[in-house]
């Protein structure tokens, strides 16, 4: 270290960045090799972390943790098996809907633009559509049938999935029990000042985002809904569940709505304009109205960041990762502002003055 030291500053960086690349490399492939075991752990992580504040709300008005374990995890079965009854058939018969319906939407979206070809035609308009459209309807209907040949392949997958999402359950179980104590082992590598700071912006950051966000994306998936049937879109539940599901996401609502409105255009285009319409309008209510009110500022990252932390969340665990890059980003730039304004060497400080008073009484 002493040698390190007498480097000159600009070789100690120059020496430094290829060791922090290749440190990089190496967790990644770390990570992408334990992958389904990293994102099974990171799942019961989350759950255990969500169905900690009903156990919190339950022990603030006298209930032992034990009962009130009980109580939040009786209360978790029952409310996903009382969705699992009434909710999810529904979209599975809307997904099947969708999956028979799609051909005879992609013929009407032919047949429409057919139709403007010729309305086109009759008003001498230099508008040329038809080999551009039979080209994309082609590419689209080549698509749906790779895909409805890809449903046996996902039937298998699917036994894979439901082991892991077992094994994410009992693993949550485990964490809720004795998750305080694991975490208190953790954070006990670090310096006492150091890792309560530590953990307090993991906490904030984690509880910001994901119950503002989910809180968020249930309002716009009922509002939309709601709106939807109004309007008596085809597959209105699937659809407003559908982007509900993509603002858990960022820019995740705009990409749904598109989706959403195109399909509906592929039938009708009128209908598409609408849907796009009404659903941008309620994603404006809730981003300019409702979510000052709830998240405030979520993260203050840069979009530039969240476009980044959102492409190594993919690359590093998929979905799983997509859910939880903003706010390990949050935290890392909170832990970078920190460090940068001093607070971790003031705690530093002061836990050393604490430790030797007379050392402080002598300076001053």
């Amino acid at each position: 270290m002493q040698s390190a030291n007498k480097l000159p500053r600009w070789l100690s960086i120059g020496l430094a960045f290829p060791i922090a690349i290749l440190n990089g490399w190496l967790l990644l492939q770390v990570v992408q090799y334990f992958q389904p075991l990293v994102s099974v752990f990171a799942a019961a992580i989350l759950l255990a972390f969500v169905l900690n504040y009903p156990i919190q709300f339950l022990q603030e008005r006298g209930v032992q943790r034990n009962l009130a374990i009980a109580i939040a995890l009786l209360l978790t079965v029952v409310i996903l098996v009382a969705l699992g009854i009434t909710l999810v058939p529904l979209i599975i018969e809307q997904l099947n809907e969708l999956a028979n319906i799609l051909p005879y939407w992609v013929d009407s979206a032919g047949q429409q633009i057919q139709a403007f070809q010729n309305w086109a035609a009759t008003q001498q308009l230099p508008v040329n559509l038809t080999g551009l459209a039979t080209q994309i309807l082609d590419r689209l209907s080549n698509q749906l049938q790779s895909f409805t040949g890809r449903i046996l392949s996902v039937a298998f997958d699917t036994i894979a999935i439901v082991v892991n999402v077992l094994l994410a359950v009992v693993l949550t179980v485990y964490l809720v029990l004795n998750g305080k104590s694991l975490w208190d082992g953790v954070f006990q590598w670090f310096p006492p000042h150091i890792g309560s700071k530590v953990r307090q912006l993991l906490q904030e950051d984690f509880h910001n985002y994901f119950i503002g966000q989910a809180t968020l994306g249930a309002i716009l998936g009922v509002a939309i809904t709601l709106a939807f049937l109004a309007l008596h879109v085809p597959l209105a539940l699937l659809f407003g569940i559908g982007i509900g599901f993509f603002s858990l996401f960022p820019f995740g609502t705009g990409i749904g709505i598109a989706i959403v409105s195109s399909l509906i255009a592929l039938q009708n285009i009128w209908l598409g304009v609408e849907v796009l319409g009404i659903a941008v309008a309620i994603d404006q209510v809730n981003a300019n109205f409702v979510a000052p009110r709830i998240l405030g500022n979520l993260t203050g990252l840069n979009p530039v960041w969240v476009v980044i932390s959102l492409l190594l969340g993919a690359k590093l665990g998929g979905v799983l990762g997509l859910l939880i890059a903003i706010p390990i980003a949050s935290f890392i730039k909170d832990i970078a502002d920190s460090w940068r304004d001093g607070a971790f060497s003031q705690i530093i400080v002061s836990s050393e003055d604490s430790k030797h008073p007379t050392l402080v009484e002598v300076g001053e």
